[in-house]
């Protein structure tokens, strides 16, 4: 297996600044090109980025990654609208992610509205008995890269903009908050994705320091909390995390 080379897709502009740094580039500017090939024009190799000069665009992919994930099979629903991704990661671990497009109305219209799906860990330890994510337990965390990098490939996958995300995929989000919120902050950087904290739904089984820890951090994203029981003893049977 190759090495994993660190995602600059989950790279803040001054990280990227310390990179370029050890690489012997000092001139700040140089990241901020560095974000618009990433974020605008969504290069996927460093040889696209003809306004960098050739040897750092060779120091650049020794040491870094565009692609943090490869889709490697997927499925469509009766319809053939909403489509379920298989992606592989660096290290060979899968995680799924689903692309949902805006229903058709009572009148036949249809918002171009493109909802992703997407995953933060690979598996998941909360071990709620109607979910297959945690059959094998937690396997690790999702980095901020492999979060925001799920964007970027169900973009490709698609052939437009995803404009709204939901944290509801494999894995409990707010059991990954120190790659949760870096993702978040750059997703809704005008500089980076740009995406209205408004359009992001962040989903917990009732992870409450993930929560508690979301709400300090200032980002105003939108919160879905699953209940999936009509009584307390009910969600205590099937979602271990009530009983915490």
């Amino acid at each position: 297996m190759p090495p994993v080379r660190p995602l600059l897709c989950g790279f803040t502009r001054d990280a990227l600044v310390d990179a370029l740094a050890g690489l012997g580039e000092t001139r700040a500017y140089r990241a901020t090109q560095l974000m618009e090939w990433i974020w605008k024009k969504r290069a996927s190799d460093f040889e696209q980025m003809t306004n960098l000069p050739p040897a750092l665009r060779h120091n650049l992919a020794a040491r870094y990654s565009l692609s943090p994930l490869a889709v490697v099979d997927h499925s469509q629903s009766a319809t053939g609208r909403t489509r379920k991704l298989l992606c592989r990661m660096q290290d060979d671990e899968l995680v799924e992610m689903v692309l949902i497009p805006a229903a058709v109305g009572d009148a036949g219209t249809q918002s171009t509205r493109l909802t992703l799906c997407v995953s933060s860990q690979v598996g998941c330890a909360f071990g709620c008995k109607f979910c297959a994510s945690g059959l094998h337990g937690l396997k690790r965390n999702l980095t901020t890269g492999e979060i925001i990098g799920q964007i970027f490939a169900a973009e490709r996958e698609a052939g437009e903009r995803v404009d709204n995300l939901v944290f509801m995929g494999m894995g409990e989000p707010l059991a990954n908050t120190e790659n949760l919120l870096p993702a978040l902050r750059l997703i809704t950087d005008p500089h980076a994705l740009a995406l209205s904290p408004r359009h992001i739904t962040v989903s917990t089984s009732g992870n409450v320091p993930g929560l508690l820890k979301l709400a300090n951090s200032g980002i105003p994203v939108r919160l879905a909390v699953s209940l999936h029981g009509a009584t307390d003893e009910v969600r205590s049977r099937i979602m271990p995390v009530n009983r915490r």
